[in-house]
């Protein structure tokens, strides 16, 4: 079997299956995400992607996507209903975002979590030649790097967290919460969204595993392993030449038009998910609207939200209540031909979802919890001409890096309420300052800079990032918060667990 030097391991393959003109099924690489962050890399190193293609039953052998392998991992329907909708989303998404939903508990869940685990776990050694790289994703694998490194001691590991880490407080609530921190500990460089994930994270393993540990690095066994905050980004060169395009910008002034041609555009864009804050910003915009803070014939809001695991009990009822609420805005406040709220479930194309971003005088962007939230960021990125106002939870990822933004509470409606005025009310003087100063950063720090900052402190030999450097002009910055090799002197074990508490600078 063929062998690759660089291997990405996540819950998904960066593909999906379209059909072609003459009907048969066709695989095309995914827009934006994770791909288009390693993209300029994959293809310049022999590189595999192992992954869960969709759907359930034997594995499908699929065709190379741009230079890269991909390489499936089957799921059976009970692996699909027990581990995937069951223990990873049932039980650890609801509380890694603060609890907002009871997170359930079954044995079967964790034992097919286990099993998955350990499948992607072998998959990953059988591909991944000798002295390899190897970048673990996400919250649906926190196994895999303990029983991966049991497979094939001789690899590189990384995992990276894209969802929030929460406090010691809710972690300990998990009954297999040392199995947990010990399957990421099987990595070299655990990465997280923010710095505080990576105190908790540390706070965590002392308290559990009694292992001697600093917000950089974790002594385990006779190894150091370092952790970090690498903020993921998206490709912003991308979003702006999209939003810049000539049809882009006639489709934004179709929309606005299809909107009636108000005076303000409000847009939300969100997973169905009860994280992100939908019913919260409703009853706020719905409040505005009675006090007449807000007048329909003046405002409106295009709601957008995608529904994702339907078969979930806990989002079926939440579409529910949304659609209930929607339907009675609009039966409140809208007018024949003018309804107070857009509300549309239908996915976008990247085009499409870059003329609304262009329609949109205001975005608001208020999960309850984020790990990071990129449809902030890619607002930004596609206000080429530097206005429009980004209304930003002060719980989202994101707003350590966008302080720009109308920060607000999404828990306090009041404070809510007030945000969204202030942003629909500001000057445009006041939003173009705001905007550039975002813009700016973005451009600085975006999904290239974060893949080289994350692989530059995972690969110290740095072949990798030198193959990444040499195909990009831009080397980006480095990121201050990330581990450095520097921290692999030894870590000092502390008397008590307790004592291993050290001064730690949140990123807010």
């Amino acid at each position: 079997m063929r062998q690759s030097s660089l291997v990405v391991v996540a819950n998904r393959l960066p593909i999906d299956d379209s059909q072609a003109p003459d009907g048969a099924c066709e695989w095309r690489r995914s827009p934006g995400g994770l791909v288009s962050a390693l993209h300029p890399l994959l293809r310049h190193t022999p590189a595999t992607w192992v992954g869960w293609a969709g759907g359930t039953g034997a594995a499908p052998a699929l065709p190379d996507v741009d230079g890269v392998r991909m390489h499936t991992v089957a799921l059976s329907p009970e692996d699909l209903r027990d581990h995937y909708e069951g223990f990873a989303n049932a039980t650890l998404w609801p509380l890694y975002h603060d609890a907002v939903e009871q997170p359930q508990h079954h044995r079967r869940w964790w034992e097919a979590y286990q099993r998955v685990n350990q499948r992607f776990a072998e998959a990953t050694a059988e591909v991944t030649e000798q002295g390899g790289v190897v970048w673990v994703q996400d919250y649906h694998l926190q196994l895999v790097p303990g029983l991966l490194r049991a497979l094939r001691p001789d690899l590189r590991i990384g995992f990276f967290l894209h969802v929030p880490f929460p406090p010691p407080e809710l972690f300990m609530q998990l009954p297999r919460r040392a199995e947990l921190l010990r399957g990421m500990l099987g990595a070299d460089l655990v990465g997280f969204q923010r710095v505080q994930a990576a105190h908790n994270f540390a706070q965590l393993v002392t308290r559990v595993l009694e292992l001697p540990a600093t917000d950089r690095r974790i002594g385990i066994d006779d190894r150091v392993v370092r952790i970090g905050a690498f903020p993921v980004s998206i490709d912003t060169a991308e979003m702006g030449a999209l939003a810049a395009r000539p049809d882009v910008a006639a489709r934004a002034r179709r929309l606005r038009q299809d909107l009636g041609d108000p005076r303000q555009v409000i847009l939300s864009v969100d997973r169905m998910d009860y994280t992100k804050g939908i019913e919260q910003r409703l009853k706020a915009y719905s409040e505005l609207l009675a006090s007449g803070d807000v007048k329909v014939r003046d405002t409106v809001l295009v709601q957008v939200a995608m529904p994702s695991r339907e078969r979930v009990g806990q989002y079926q009822i939440l579409r529910e209540r949304i659609e209930r609420e929607v339907g009675r805005i609009n039966g409140e406040f809208g007018r024949v031909g003018e309804p107070a709220i857009h509300y549309l479930t239908q996915p976008f194309d990247r085009a499409e979802l870059a003329a609304l971003y262009r329609v949109a005088d205001v975005m608001a962007v208020t999960p309850l919890r984020d790990g990071m939230n990129l449809v902030a960021k890619e607002y930004v990125a596609a206000r080429v001409d530097d206005t429009g106002a980004l209304l930003l939870s002060e719980f989202a990822g994101t707003a350590a890096e966008l302080s720009q933004a109308y920060l607000v509470n999404p828990h306090d409606l009041e404070g809510l309420k007030q945000g969204l005025c202030a942003a629909l009310r500001a000057s445009p003087a006041d939003t173009t300052q705001r905007m550039r100063a975002m813009r700016a950063h973005l451009e600085e720090h975006d999904i290239r800079a974060w893949a080289r900052s994350y692989l530059s402190a995972l690969d110290e030999r740095g072949a990798l990032v030198s193959r990444l450097t040499s195909t990009d002009a831009n080397p980006g910055t480095a990121n201050p918060d990330a581990a450095t090799a520097a921290d692999d002197a030894p870590v000092p074990r502390p008397a008590t667990p307790a004592a291993s508490a050290v001064t730690h600078q949140t990123s807010g």
